[in-house]
């Protein structure tokens, strides 16, 4: 049996980490503007619980990108396949993950790669050389790590 899955990311700002995240993978921000209508409309959801994200109506505490060749579910705005959700929680990173994406440059572009990182709001932590290959450690806008190779 197969499962289907999707990494879940802590945040204390999740659309901002979903924007970064979406243009650092060339992924899409999923848009539920359509489900949270329903929602509101059958009363399951109030305004509080939704936040105007690019000029659409998103969830308050959560929002997804998604691979844009993958499926997508149309009435929830969902993608069927490779995601990232950032969720709100109120406390703050304290530790280093124990959970990391690796960012795949092309060849030789590695140090390229980085500085086009930084400009969006990483920062790099350590340039990374050891016997199995070279990478830059770096920290997304909200701290977590990540290396790019």
């Amino acid at each position: 049996m197969t499962l289907h899955w999707k990494l879940v990311v802590d945040a204390a700002d999740p659309h901002a980490q979903a924007a970064f995240w979406a243009e650092t993978l060339g992924y899409e921000v999923e848009d539920n503007a359509a489900l949270i209508e329903r929602l509101l409309g059958f009363g399951a959801l109030t305004k509080e619980d939704t936040v105007e994200f690019r000029g659409r109506l998103a969830f308050r505490d959560l929002i997804a990108v998604r691979h844009p060749d993958d499926p997508v579910d149309e009435e929830r705005g969902s993608g069927l396949g490779r995601r990232i959700l950032f969720q709100r929680v109120p406390e703050a990173k304290t530790v280093k993950n124990r959970l990391h994406i690796d960012v795949h440059a092309a060849p030789g572009q590695r140090d390229a790669e980085t500085e086009r990182l930084v400009g969006l709001g990483a920062r790099v932590l350590e340039q990374v050389k050891e016997q199995g290959g070279q990478w830059t450690l770096m920290a997304d806008p909200e701290g977590n790590e990540f290396c790019v190779q």
